[in-house]
């Protein structure tokens, strides 16, 4: 029996055709684009081919590898999340000694707790003394009636605790414009225990000697200067903010507390 000329793959029109050769795969007409064996139109290769050309801008080539990462919940532009606490909430006697001996630890550990408890307490406890520390306002007090003496005693510790208040929202509103990402209450009541903590010596010494002695306004100075550099640290460990920025957002508060406090205009 004669047979037809094998082809080129030693084939002749079994059962799966005519061979590749001819340009038509698993008897087709059109030559077959898909599927990992289908044959590609001439001149053309496989992407993965060992013959393709090479692309050195294709992806996932040295240089041009291109990285996926799925379930990733953060996008480029995204604020980076707020670390956790770095220790456990401080009682407020470590609380108040950390501020004045180990400032920066403190108001790292405590930039995420809150400490209204200690902060309406003490500012009105500094409140309740403030009136002392005034010439004016002290002989005022004194000169007056027990029953008179009361109402100016207890005014005046509401409207320390009010405007330490409001200082220490002004001063978080600040740090938030300018980049920061802390809380507002640990803020706040950390603002208040600096004003009310820093400003204890002048108001000790003023309460038996006049506000206006030498000694008595060196301190008062240096107290500042010293709440000023406490409360530029606060801000910054509670807001993650260099201390310029931090300085900025603290400055309507120092300047509000010189005014008042410190030159004597409360």
């Amino acid at each position: 029996m004669n047979r037809g000329p094998a082809g080129p793959d030693g084939g002749h029109g079994g059962p799966h055709g005519p061979g590749r050769g001819g340009g038509h795969g698993g008897g087709h007409d059109e030559p077959e684009y898909f599927g990992d064996g289908g044959a590609y139109p001439p001149g053309a290769h496989a992407p993965h081919s060992p013959h393709a050309p090479h692309d050195p801008y294709a992806a996932n080539n040295p240089g041009h590898t291109q990285a996926f990462q799925i379930n990733d919940d953060h996008y480029p532009g995204d604020a980076a999340p707020l670390p956790g606490p770095v220790g456990p909430r401080l009682r407020w006697k470590d609380l108040l000694k950390g501020i004045v001996t180990a400032p920066d630890r403190t108001f790292l550990q405590m930039r995420d707790y809150t400490v209204w408890g200690p902060a309406l307490i003490v500012t009105f406890l500094y409140g309740l003394l403030a009136v002392f520390g005034f010439d004016g306002a002290r002989e005022e007090a004194i000169n007056a009636t027990i029953t008179n003496a009361i109402p100016i005693v207890l005014m005046t510790a509401v409207a320390m605790v009010i405007s330490f208040l409001i200082l220490g929202v002004v001063t978080h509103s600040l740090a938030r414009q300018l980049g920061g990402n802390g809380n507002w209450q640990p803020t706040v009541g950390l603002s208040m225990l600096i004003a009310s903590l820093t400003d204890a010596p002048r108001l000790i010494l003023a309460m038996f000697a006049s506000g206006d002695a030498t000694f008595v306004q060196i301190i008062g100075w240096a107290t500042w200067v010293a709440g000023g550099a406490l409360l530029t640290l606060m801000v910054s460990r509670s807001h993650d903010l260099p201390w310029p920025k931090a300085l900025g957002a603290s400055a309507i508060q120092l300047l509000a507390l010189l005014s008042l406090i410190k030159l004597g205009t409360l």
